[in-house]
């Protein structure tokens, strides 16, 4: 069975561009089948773009990057110096072409989670987890992110409140000993944990 997580897509590659304003720039993204969300950008993803908390010239990491719109509207809006990784190779593929259209530079990785990944000195980790994948992966991705970021470092992260995203509030809240709202749309809350 295919999914957005699986490392390698069996279906056929159909590419097309999407457009998005997000806090007034216009933006393009290359999509395609075998990624998450691939008719438009998904609410959450959106809430999290809108809302995220990152200073000018931070390092940020947008884990289980997807097709790569975390990192490039923090790289755009923030001049942040960005790596993104998935495990997915045609959401990666895709991820760099979006690096590219959008004429930003970023280090992009396919790998399962934090992988590939040798930094431990970024100011941020972006998510918008695979809750599909389950939430062992899930609680990864949170309590792996702490050792990936350096004092005063946020996991910042969005999810359903009532689909799930309770748990993985507590899990953050349990991880990193505080827990901060920083938005609420539609149903998503961003939650943002603080190394401390």
């Amino acid at each position: 069975m295919e999914h957005y997580y699986s490392a390698q897509q069996k279906s056929q590659l159909k590419t097309k561009k999407i457009r998005q304003k997000i806090k007034g720039i216009e933006f393009e993204f290359y999509t395609a089948s075998g990624i998450f969300s691939k008719e438009r950008i998904d609410k959450g993803t959106l809430v999290l773009a809108e809302s995220m908390a990152i200073d000018q010239n931070a390092k940020v990491l947008d884990i289980g990057c997807g097709i790569g719109i975390l990192g490039i509207i923090a790289a755009k809006l923030f001049n942040a110096n960005v790596v993104m990784s998935d495990i997915n190779k045609r959401a990666v593929m895709l991820a760099k072409m979006n690096t590219k259209l959008n004429n930003l530079k970023a280090e992009i990785y396919q790998g399962d989670l934090y992988e590939k990944i040798k930094n431990n000195d970024f100011d941020a980790v972006l998510s918008n987890p695979p809750q599909t994948a389950g939430k062992n992966v899930c609680f990864q991705l949170i309590e792996q992110s702490k050792k990936h970021l350096k004092n005063t470092g946020s996991l910042q992260l969005v999810a359903r409140h009532n689909k799930g995203g309770k748990t993985l509030s507590r899990k953050m809240e349990e991880v990193f000993g505080n827990l901060k709202v920083i938005s609420k749309k539609a149903g998503y809350w961003v939650y943002m944990g603080v190394k401390e």
